[in-house]
């Protein structure tokens, strides 16, 4: 376990040599000054008299309790920083993969005393470290842009965060999995963005099977997506927490079990493979 998580530490360490970093604090602070200017939030006496965005009165003229009306806010925020947070670390993580199996470097690392299941896990972890850190940031910063503008801080935007690190880890398993077979990172990210749209589709199953006629077709639509990754559930259920909403916990750590368990099973099969890959 000390080799992955020095292997892990390398990663991090070349995305920091790759101007990663750098390129990540950019594109996340210049999106967080965009929403901070657009955003225009009028509070007097404790209640939110008016909300622009971009220009535009989104308040409809109501006047509310500012933490009651940043919870609909938040809610929006969530689904925001959930599916916009994913998306970014399926594309910009994609690469990762690939370059660790680049001919030359692949031969260098297995020369070392490293078990090849360490290489596969400890990039794995290195991997899921910088999406954390990349969503924790964006989240972080729109909390402090509400809790200084409107005096309220929301911790919304930090479980959405959490969320869709949690749902990433279930979805690299597999990215990763797709770069020990063929090595490229287009299909790595082309299987991550599958697997992104399936897991939207697969969280609303029960709502979606109605579309279809009792018997083959349906049964056919509820197995394909029994296994996949439930990516709408956990975003409603980050939306959820936002509004105050009763949400079950036992259904909540089932759909996050169930993701961790799809990563795994992703990552043991890309293991297999990597073990038996002839380099």
């Amino acid at each position: 376990m000390r080799a992955a998580l020095t292997v892990a530490g390398d990663l991090l360490r070349e995305a920091s040599s790759r101007r990663w970093f750098l390129a990540l604090g950019i594109g996340v602070t210049m999106a967080l000054v965009v929403i901070g200017g657009a955003l225009q939030l009028e509070v007097v006496d404790g209640a939110l008299a008016a909300t622009r965005f971009f220009g535009q009165d989104v308040s409809r003229g109501q006047i509310r309790s500012v933490d009651v009306a940043l919870r609909y806010v938040g809610r929006a925020l969530s689904y925001m920083l959930f599916y916009g947070g994913l998306a970014f670390g399926i594309v910009s993580c994609a690469d990762f993969g690939p370059s660790l199996l680049a001919p030359g470097r692949i031969e260098h690392l297995l020369s070392l005393p490293v078990r090849r299941f360490e290489l596969l896990l400890g990039t794995f972890l290195g991997v899921l470290a910088l999406s954390l850190l990349s969503t924790l940031y964006g989240a972080a910063g729109i909390t402090l842009i509400f809790g200084v503008r409107a005096g309220v801080w929301m911790a919304s935007p930090i479980v959405a965060a959490l969320l869709a690190s949690v749902t990433f880890a279930g979805i690299y398993g597999a990215m990763l999995t797709a770069a020990v077979m063929v090595r490229s990172a287009a299909l790595s990210a082309a299987v991550g963005i599958a697997l992104f749209f399936l897991g939207i589709v697969a969280g609303y199953r029960e709502q979606l099977e109605s579309f279809f006629e009792p018997g083959l077709a349906r049964g056919a639509f509820l197995a394909a997506t029994l296994v996949l990754p439930r990516v709408s559930a956990l975003a409603d259920a980050s939306a959820d927490i936002a509004v105050a909403a009763a949400i079950k916990g036992d259904v909540l750590a089932s759909q996050v079990a169930g993701l961790l368990v799809f990563g795994l099973a992703a990552l043991a099969l890309g293991i297999y493979v990597f073990e038996e890959k002839d380099f």
